[in-house]
């Protein structure tokens, strides 16, 4: 039997006794009405704990007004301490509410949970930006009204989720998106949403690099089995001979400068990072002036001024960059023109720039200079003796020195790089 009944009984009992003692001492009638008003009292106790229970039953809460006498202080007690470890329980369960969703707002992919009929029922900010949603208005709306994309809607209806699927984004065609739709819990579903701009972009480099290297290896090579076999098959004069050989062995050393860059692209993509070795540039720009100035034969003004500033790190690697940066500024500037070499410290950084006054680059392929083989005018830049390799070598070997080149040019005007380095790179003068 509950302790609290007990209790109740055991009370009644000691309100009979003195009940039963005055009737048989007065008179029946005064027995009963005493232990009648001993109950009446007892039954207002009860309905005024009664209506507070009533009231708190409305707003729930552990709170000390939920007290009692009594039987009713066991009752009270109990609610109270049931309340408290279900409000603590309710807390446990919104942390760790919270922290999934923090934990789905720190992922790098995009997360969208989605219902039996792919509505929304949640999303991570990184996917309201790849999606170009808001969850505060597009919870439960179908997916599909969303992303109207047919590839995303064949993708969706089709079921087959074994592979994700590739498309742009919605809004912005330049971010390439992989989404993939995982069933789970039943008739839910998770949607991954990953940016995959860069690994696209990468594949595309490659399949251009690939397709640039077979082109620019054909080319000379094709030239080459010509006049092998012009050669080999005719007669011709000691001086024809002789020109076609000279046009042999150009072709030749063409490919030889494309495998040659080829390897030192090669090495710097794989090769560990540069250390802190003392480069003297004084030495090093004399040698680069001579060099370019031997490339020019006397057809243009070539300028050096330089500070008293070394530089820490490989000394290769920066005579092959600031190396293809003058030779070509040679390249492309006619003859007569200028070109200005400089070295000098920026505030707290150096700058190395070349500056000519050549041809010129359009401002449409800037952005794309260091890419390999790309050429702003292909048949200026072979004619030239250029691999279409030089800028995508200097841009590799200034990153490994924690170098930014910048680049700004107009078309007829002439050009100018130049290469910032940090001043951990400084030796000091």
């Amino acid at each position: 039997m509950p302790p609290a009944l007990i209790q109740t009984l055991a009370l009644t009992v000691v309100g009979a006794i003195p009940a039963l003692v005055l009737g048989f001492l007065v008179g029946p009638a005064w027995g009963w009405g005493l232990l009648a008003l001993f109950l009446f009292l007892q039954l207002l106790n009860a309905l005024r704990y009664f209506l507070r229970l009533e009231r708190w039953s409305h707003h729930p809460q552990p709170t000390a007004d939920l007290e009692g006498s009594g039987a009713w202080d066991e009752v009270f007690s109990r609610l109270y301490r049931h309340e408290k470890e279900l409000r603590h329980a309710i807390a446990r369960r919104d942390n760790d509410l919270m922290m999934v969703e923090a934990a789905g707002q720190a992922i790098v992919d995009g997360i969208i949970t989605l219902d039996g009929d792919n509505r929304i029922s949640w999303c991570n900010k990184v996917a309201e930006r790849q999606l170009g949603l808001d969850i505060r208005s597009d919870r439960g709306q179908p997916i599909a009204n969303l992303v109207r994309e047919p590839g995303f809607v064949a993708y969706l209806t089709g079921g087959n989720f074994r592979l994700p699927l590739r498309l742009n984004a919605p809004r912005n065609p330049e971010l390439f998106l992989s989404i993939h739709l995982l069933p789970y819990a039943g008739g839910y579903r998770l949607m991954q949403v990953r940016d995959v701009t860069q690994s696209e972009q990468l594949d595309r480099m490659r399949r251009d690099f690939v397709a640039n290297v077979s082109h620019e290896l054909r080319t000379p090579l094709t030239i080459l089995g010509g006049f092998l076999e012009t050669v080999r098959e005719l007669d011709l004069p000691p001086a024809e001979h002789d020109r076609y050989l000279g046009l042999m062995a150009d072709q030749s050393d063409r490919m030889l400068r494309i495998v040659q860059d080829l390897l030192t692209l090669s090495s710097l993509e794989s090769s560990p990072k540069p250390g802190s070795d003392r480069v003297p540039m004084a030495t090093l720009l004399a040698k680069l002036r001579s060099d370019a100035e031997a490339l020019s034969a006397g057809r243009h003004s070539i300028t050096l001024e330089a500070e008293a500033i070394d530089l820490l790190g490989n000394e290769s690697e920066l005579v092959s960059a600031f190396g293809n940066l003058i030779s070509n500024a040679v390249r492309y500037t006619p003859a007569g023109g200028t070109i200005a070499i400089s070295w000098k410290r920026c505030v707290s950084s150096a700058e190395f720039a070349v500056s000519d006054n050549g041809i010129g680059i359009a401002p449409e392929h800037i952005p794309r200079l260091t890419e390999r083989f790309y050429r702003a005018d292909t048949g200026r830049s072979r004619e030239s003796g250029g691999t279409g390799l030089g800028l995508a070598i200097v841009k590799h070997a200034l990153s490994r020195h924690q170098a930014t080149l910048d680049i700004a040019s107009k078309p007829g005007q002439g050009s100018r790089f130049s290469a910032i380095f940090p001043p951990g790179r400084l030796a000091g003068g």
